[in-house]
C-alpha cells in the first residue's frame, strides 16, 4: 500500500470496518465461547495480547485457519534452527486452528488470536508486539492490518498466495485498488502459475511462482500408540480412509463401501469429516445406509462388526493418515476446491481423489502422473479403483512408495525461502 491516499472502495471498508467492529467482536466471540476457547483470550481479537513481547527480533506470521497455520509451521521451525537469533509470532482467526496448532508449536514460537480488521484493533496489536516483520500467508489480506503495519514500517511478505479466477476477475475491475493494497509486499511468492499470472495482469510485476508451503510441511504428528491401539482392533482386514469429507461427499463415500463390501465383506472405511462437529448427523447418515458404525468422538472401539469408523475428533488426521495405506482424499467431489495431498503422500498412503480440485490445480496431475494418485469421477470409478489396489497388495505397495517419493522431492526449497525472506525484509544476521 502506497503513501498515496487509499482509492475510495478501501477508504469506505475502512470506516465501515471501524464503525462495526463492535458487532463483529460480538459475533466473533460467540463463536470462540462455542468452541470452548477460554474467555481470558477472546480479548486477543481486540487486540489485547496475553502473553509478553519476547526480547530480540520478532517475525509475525499471519494465518487465516487450521490449513495455512499449519502449512507454515515447518517454515518456521526450520527457520527457528537456522537462526536462534530469532522469535515468530503466529496469528490466526480461528479457535479450531488454535487448538491444532497449540501443541505443535515450534520452538520460540507463540499463537494469538489475529486483531479484528479495525483500526483500534490492530493498532493496539502492533503497539504490544512491535514485529520486525510480518508474512502473511494465502489470501488472508485485511486492509487495515496491511495499511497500519506498512504504516508502522514494518516490512511485509506475501507467501503461498492464492487467487481464484474469479477473485481476479474481480480485481482486474478495480486495479488500482488492488495494486494499492499488494504494491505494499516487498516479496510475493505464489503457490501457482495461476496466481503469478493474475498478479502480473494488474501490474505487480515481482510476483513470482514459489513452492507451496504445504508441500513442505512434511508429515503430520500423531500418536504412535494409539495407532498400535488401533491396528489391533483392525487386524488385517482391508482397509480404506476417506479423509475431509464435507456435505454431499460422505453419500458417495458411504455408497461406495456398500458396493465394497459385497466384492470385500470385511472390509473397514474410516470416516473423517472436515468438520467433525458434523458427527451426530453423519452417524445418522451411516445408520441410514444401513452400516454398522463405530464412533470414536464418543469412545466406540472397532470391532468385527464396524464397518465403517467415524473419526469425528480433532487433530487427529495425522494418525489416519498413517493407520491407512489407501485414502481418498475428498474436498474434489463437490467444488471445494481440493485438499492437500502432501500429507497422506509423506504418510506413504496412496491417494485416490475425485476431479474437482482448483485449489491444486498443478498439483494434482503431477501427483497422477508420478504413480502415487489417481483421479476418480464418482462412486462407481470409486469402487473399481477401490477393489484393485486391495486385492492387489503389490499395486497398492508401488502407489505408496510413489507417493513417498512425490512428497520428498518438494523438501529441498526450505532453505532458499528463508534466505529470500531474510533478504527482502532485512532480517539478515
Amino acid at each position: 500500500m502506497s503513501r498515496t491516499a487509499a482509492p475510495l472502495p478501501l477508504r469506505l471498508y475502512s470506516a465501515a470496518a471501524n464503525l462495526l467492529g463492535p458487532l463483529a467482536y460480538a459475533r466473533v466471540r460467540r463463536k470462540l465461547a462455542a468452541h470452548g476457547t477460554p474467555p481470558a483470550r477472546w480479548p486477543e481479537r481486540m487486540g489485547h495480547a496475553t502473553l509478553p513481547r519476547p526480547d530480540g527480533r520478532l517475525v509475525w506470521f499471519h494465518a487465516a485457519s487450521v490449513g495455512e497455520s499449519v502449512s507454515v509451521l515447518r517454515l518456521i521451525a526450520h527457520w527457528a534452527e537456522t537462526r536462534p537469533d530469532l522469535e515468530f509470532l503466529l496469528t490466526s482467526g480461528t479457535a479450531t486452528s488454535a487448538q491444532v496448532v497449540a501443541s505443535r508449536l515450534p520452538p520460540r514460537t507463540r499463537h494469538q488470536f489475529a486483531p479484528l480488521d479495525t483500526q483500534a484493533a490492530v493498532r493496539r496489536f502492533l503497539a504490544h508486539w512491535r514485529p520486525d516483520a510480518a508474512i502473511f500467508v494465502e489470501s488472508e489480506l485485511w486492509p487495515q492490518m496491511l495499511h497500519e503495519s506498512h504504516a508502522a514500517d514494518i516490512p511485509l511478505a506475501l507467501l503461498n498466495a492464492r487467487i481464484s479466477d474469479r477473485s481476479a476477475r474481480n480485481w482486474q475491475r478495480a486495479p488500482r485498488t488492488a495494486r494499492h493494497l499488494m504494491g505494499i509486499f516487498r516479496i510475493i511468492r505464489c503457490q501457482d502459475a495461476r496466481t503469478v499470472a493474475h498478479l502480473h495482469s494488474i501490474g505487480l510485476d515481482r510476483a513470482q511462482q514459489g513452492p507451496n508451503l504445504k508441500s513442505l510441511s512434511g508429515p503430520l504428528p500423531f500418536d504412535h500408540d494409539e495407532q498400535t491401539r488401533l491396528t489391533a482392533q483392525i487386524g488385517d482386514r482391508p482397509l480404506w480412509l476417506a479423509a475431509s469429507t464435507h456435505p454431499g461427499e460422505d453419500e458417495i463415500m458411504l455408497a461406495a463401501h456398500q458396493s465394497l463390501l459385497a466384492t470385500c465383506p470385511d472390509a473397514l472405511l474410516i470416516l473423517v469429516p472436515r468438520h467433525p462437529e458434523r458427527g451426530l448427523a453423519l452417524e445418522t447418515l451411516i445408520a441410514a445406509h444401513r452400516l454398522d458404525a463405530a464412533r470414536r468422538a464418543i469412545g466406540d472401539r472397532i470391532t468385527a462388526r464396524t464397518q465403517v469408523y467415524l473419526a469425528d475428533t480433532l487433530g487427529e488426521t495425522g494418525l489416519w493418515y498413517a493407520l491407512c495405506p489407501l485414502t481418498c482424499l475428498c474436498g474434489s467431489f463437490t467444488p471445494v476446491g481440493g485438499h492437500t495431498p502432501y500429507e497422506p503422500a509423506h504418510a506413504g498412503s496412496a491417494i485416490l481423489h475425485g476431479p474437482l480440485y482448483a485449489n491444486f490445480s498443478e498439483i494434482y496431475p503431477a501427483l497422477d502422473a508420478s504413480g502415487a494418485a489417481r483421479e476418480v469421477a464418482d462412486a462407481a470409478e470409486l469402487v473399481r479403483a477401490l477393489v484393485g489396489l486391495l486385492d492387489d497388495p503389490a499395486a497398492l505397495d508401488t502407489m505408496r512408495r510413489n507417493a513417498r517419493n512425490f512428497a520428498a522431492t518438494q523438501e529441498d526449497a526450505l532453505d532458499q525461502i528463508t534466505a529470500d525472506l531474510s533478504t527482502a525484509l532485512g532480517l539478515a544476521p
